[in-house]
């Protein structure tokens, strides 16, 4: 009895318990809540900030805002039709308060159209013009607080253009239902090259199109305004569109570096931007032009403290100065919260009308009363009566991803050498190339623990438990929630079939998650929403950082470790990181992938927040997509659930599409070796 009862506690201890339920899998660390996520990332930041100054002299800065005015176009995938049809279409029309109110919609790109509200003044004009440009608010163009800024500038003399941005409002998934139109969302557009950042820039400048072409309106006084992402917005279209030739942006300014590790949006995320420029230069770009920023000095958001706006405003005000016009670039703090409130309001009039009417002398002015229409008045069209032609998120990345898929599957070569070498930029594999230095700690539980600390200061936890003869075999487990979660019966599995196992928490994930990126997430936003958006300001990407992280690992466990064959088992958005790994460094034994997606393109809006915001990657179908990937990783492939892009087990039907594109792709590119098959 003694004898089975020694042996039951030595078989607990090597395989562990699988009567008395989930066997704990020890810490590598020692304290729990560590932040390196967040404190690399601010250090980064920092770094960035002071490694972009504006130029110091008026020759550079010219060489300099050419480039970055280049730079700016292709990162967001701004698109310019100056000789696209505007197509403007009127579907309703309001009298009130003296002026006139338009339902319209019109078109931003090909069969692409926006709705928004026109506020018209009495009398014939032509008249100044304002384009003002929607935050968050839930309902877009008919909240209040945006009406409210189109009718006391008719009132006052001045048309408005208050367009729904990109994905809400009336261009929101479901006709007549609002949502966020950022998150998951939002990000979709980064995997078919585009931004909702340049999306909102097309739209917007399409929208100056439309103002300049209404015979009511004075083509030489047009300005911009909005509040938050609204503000946002503002900045960037009086950065790039010289026809704005004044712009208030509200509540909005600070600098990019306070953007990281802070609560923003997907449309205020500019890809790589804190490689190459700081907010101060972007204001820059509007001069000699007039240039209000308004802060409130109740602002909740780091992102947007009065603080931060201040250091945007000092290290621009010299670039205003090089044309004489440091009087044009202005800021004023508000006592009052994070909104466009009638203080803003008053302070736009007074702006409009110094610098439109030569009138007064800048200073806010009050507003006349007025009176606002019924949020369902303002509505283009009737709920469930909206034409195709007003496209949504989903349905754009939808035929743009199928359109670009085909592309690719269509070409008759391939180079795989060259699509190495793209697919490696893209996921940014050259950013850290040093190995990390490994730290051996104190075995727990039957685990080796070891940290490797990488140059770019994260650190990677990661766990191995050893068979008890060596075969030389290792299986690499990962999960996007990390090694906590991992099932003992894979463990116990991989232990029996003779394989040392290697538990990893990748960035982000497990002992190396964020407890600031928690907090700023709530419960209502993706896992990574947070980090996801700091890297890609700073030029990576969380599944770049991820194959970046399994290629140490794994050149850790052949050379130090002297591992022979090597398998890899990954569930959801580490799938592809396991495909990204064996395309671009070496041939894995066999992957299995659980729960894991088989394409990037956009399938449906439903069960979108699925996978988290680790999973897009900017213009990744431009490159391909995940049939190729796995053909050119020669690897023996096994899913078990297969998905899509938003987390839906895919067709029977969608299996076999993707089992021909995985062999044409073989077929192209001449490679031999690999299989994929369904579990």
């Amino acid at each position: 009895m003694k004898s089975i009862l020694f042996f039951l506690i030595l078989f607990i201890a090597h395989f562990g318990n699988p009567i008395f339920g989930q066997e704990k899998i020890p810490n590598v660390y020692q304290e729990e809540g560590l932040d390196f996520v967040a404190s690399t990332l601010n250090h980064k930041a920092l770094l960035a900030y002071y490694n972009h100054p504006v130029p110091s002299y008026k020759a550079d800065w010219e060489s300099y805002k050419s480039l970055l005015r280049s730079r700016v176009e292709e990162k967001t995938g701004l698109k310019r039709y100056p000789d696209l049809p505007l197509d403007y279409h009127e579907t309703q029309s309001h009298s009130i308060n003296g002026i006139t109110v338009k339902n319209i919609y019109f078109q931003t790109r090909p069969g692409v159209y926006a709705t928004a509200n026109l506020y018209i003044p009495s009398g014939e004009g032509p008249f100044p013009a304002v384009i003002t440009m929607m935050g968050h608010g839930s309902n877009a163009k008919l909240y209040d607080l945006y009406q409210s800024i189109g009718q006391t500038l008719a009132v006052n003399g001045y048309v408005s253009l208050n367009i729904d941005p990109w994905g809400s409002g009336e261009r929101a998934t479901v006709d007549g239902q609002h949502e966020y139109h950022g998150s998951n969302l939002g990000a979709s557009l980064f995997n078919i090259g585009e931004s909702l950042m340049g999306m909102q820039l097309t739209d917007n400048i399409r929208g100056v199109d439309l103002l300049t072409s209404l015979s009511f309106v004075d083509k030489t006084k047009i300005a911009a305004t909005g509040s938050s992402g609204g503000g946002n917005q503002t900045m960037w279209l009086t950065a790039m569109d010289e026809r704005i030739q004044v712009g208030m942006p509200v509540v909005s300014v600070g600098t990019f570096q306070s953007y990281i590790m802070s609560s923003n949006c997907v449309c205020e995320t500019l890809i790589d931007g804190l490689t190459y420029t700081e907010e101060s230069s972007v204001l820059g770009m509007v001069a000699p032009r007039v240039l209000k920023i308004c802060s409130a000095a109740k602002e909740s958001n780091k992102a947007f403290f009065p603080e931060e706006m201040k250091r945007s405003y000092n290290n621009a005000l010299p670039v205003f100065e090089f044309y004489g016009s440091g009087h044009h670039l202005t800021n004023q703090i508000f006592e009052t919260t994070h909104g466009y409130h009638p203080e803003m309001r008053e302070a736009l009039l007074g702006l409009l009308d110094f610098h439109f009417k030569g009138i007064g002398d800048g200073m806010p002015r009050p507003e006349k009363p007025f009176e606002l229409l019924e949020a369902a008045d303002l509505k283009v069209f009737i709920d469930g009566q909206r034409p195709s032609k007003i496209v949504t998120t989903m349905a754009y990345c939808q035929q743009r991803g199928r359109d670009l898929k085909n592309e690719i599957r269509g070409s008759k070569s391939i180079d795989l050498e060259e699509k190495k070498s793209l697919l490696s930029g893209l996921l940014k594999q050259d950013r850290v190339t040093e190995k990390p230095v490994v730290f051996q700690l104190s075995k727990e539980l039957g685990w080796e623990r070891y940290s490797f600390q990488v140059k770019d200061g994260t650190l990677i936890p990661v766990l191995i438990k050893r068979n008890s003869h060596d075969s030389g075999k290792y299986l690499i487990i990962g999960r996007p929630k990390g090694k906590s979660v991992v099932e003992n019966k894979i463990i116990d599995d991989a232990l029996r079939d003779g394989y040392h196992v290697c538990l990893i928490d990748f960035y982000g994930s497990g002992e190396a998650a964020s407890p600031a990126e928690a907090t700023l997430n709530g419960s209502y936003l993706p896992d990574f929403h947070t980090t996801a958006r700091a890297e890609l300001w700073l030029g990576s990407s969380i599944s770049g950082i991820w194959t970046q992280q399994l290629n140490h690992v794994i050149d850790w466990l052949k050379i130090e470790q002297k591992a022979k064959t090597i398998d890899v088992d990954m569930s959801k958005e580490l799938g592809p990181v396991a495909l990204f790994y064996s395309a671009l460094y070496d041939p894995l034994n066999s992957i299995t992938l659980r729960d894991a997606p088989v394409s990037y393109v956009f399938d449906t809006r439903e069960n979108i927040d699925y996978y988290s915001m680790a999973l897009p990657i900017p213009k990744i179908l431009q490159w391909g997509d995940l049939s190729l990937v796995a053909a050119m990783s020669q690897s023996n492939i096994y899913f078990e659930n297969p998905r899509t892009a938003s987390g839906n087990l895919i067709t029977p039907s969608d299996w076999k599409l993707f089992e021909a594109e995985y062999r044409d792709f073989k077929k192209t590119l001449q490679v031999k070796n690999g299989s994929i098959d369904k579990k």
